[in-house]
């Protein structure tokens, strides 16, 4: 019998059933043969920090965080890279061996490494971007395209104010528009993000009018649920490269999973497969 310990990893949310995380980790423990187990956690806000200063002494290495607690948990965090507090949310938390708690952000790598993946002529640079919402998703996609050389970002949100604080944090490249002429953004656009959550399941539809696309535009959309959004089946539609955000999803676990168990997860159409439950 061995006295090794079993490492522990997680994600916390509230609600948390719908997560496909989960699935996603123990699929790369297993195919790895890593013994260690990955948890969905719902935890109320008001639970926040006792339950995650009590994890390392339960034999957790890490844990990913998400809706509502992403910008909560830099408050309870020891170190916060300089990512994150840019972002000014983490998604992923490491438990470091002096007991400190460590908070670092992946989610803009993993969408730029989702767009480089599926869109391998993808150049940031060549032109403007169009980014609808201005949530906590927006942040991470503004600073991951500021970061990538886009000269442009214009960002549009329900709620205009929103949007005018994202300009006033990141700066001059934002260039805020009112939401009735979101269509407007997409005038030479060549990457255009959802980062809202208008079209997923159970949201109100996407109706912004599209017909601004360039056809040499990259289009994707954060929402995975469903995985074909209209937002995307339009933007094909248009002749535009359409990626869908459950790669996403995918890429920014990878460097999370690396950090808590010390292996770089390999990430195939197997792995897409085991994410949609297939």
């Amino acid at each position: 019998m061995s006295d090794e310990k079993i490492p522990l990893a997680g994600v916390i949310g509230s609600p948390i059933s719908h997560s496909r995380s989960p699935a996603l980790h123990q699929h790369w423990l297993r195919t790895m043969g890593i013994r260690g187990f990955y948890i969905p956690m719902d935890v109320a806000q008001s639970d926040l920090a006792d339950v995650i200063r009590t994890m390392p002494r339960m034999g957790f290495v890490g844990c990913n965080v998400t809706i509502p607690h992403k910008e909560t948990v830099l408050d309870i965090a020891d170190l916060v890279t300089d990512r994150a507090a840019l972002i000014g949310a983490a998604n992923t938390l490491i438990f470091r061996a002096d007991g400190k708690i460590h908070a670092d952000n992946t989610d803009g790598y993993g969408f730029i490494q989702n767009l480089r993946e599926s869109a391998p002529n993808w150049d940031p640079r060549s032109g403007p971007a169009a980014v609808f919402g201005a949530g906590g998703a927006a942040r991470a996609v503004i600073t991951s395209l500021i970061d990538a050389g886009a000269p442009e970002i214009r960002l549009t949100n329900r709620t205009r104010a929103r949007s005018e604080a994202l300009r006033a944090e990141f700066g001059a490249k934002i260039v805020v528009y009112d939401w009735v002429k979101a269509g407007n953004t997409l005038d030479e656009a060549q990457t255009v993000v959802n980062a809202s959550s208008l079209g997923m399941v159970g949201k109100p539809d996407f109706r912004v009018p599209l017909d601004g696309l360039s056809p040499s535009a990259v289009v994707t959309d954060l929402v995975y649920t469903p995985l074909e959004t209209t937002f995307l089946r339009r933007a094909r539609e248009f002749g535009c490269i359409a990626v869908d955000g459950l790669g996403m999803l995918i890429y920014q676990a990878a460097p999370a999973f690396e950090r808590w168990f010390g292996t770089r997860p390999v990430i195939d159409e197997r792995t897409r497969a085991v994410v949609l439950g297939q």
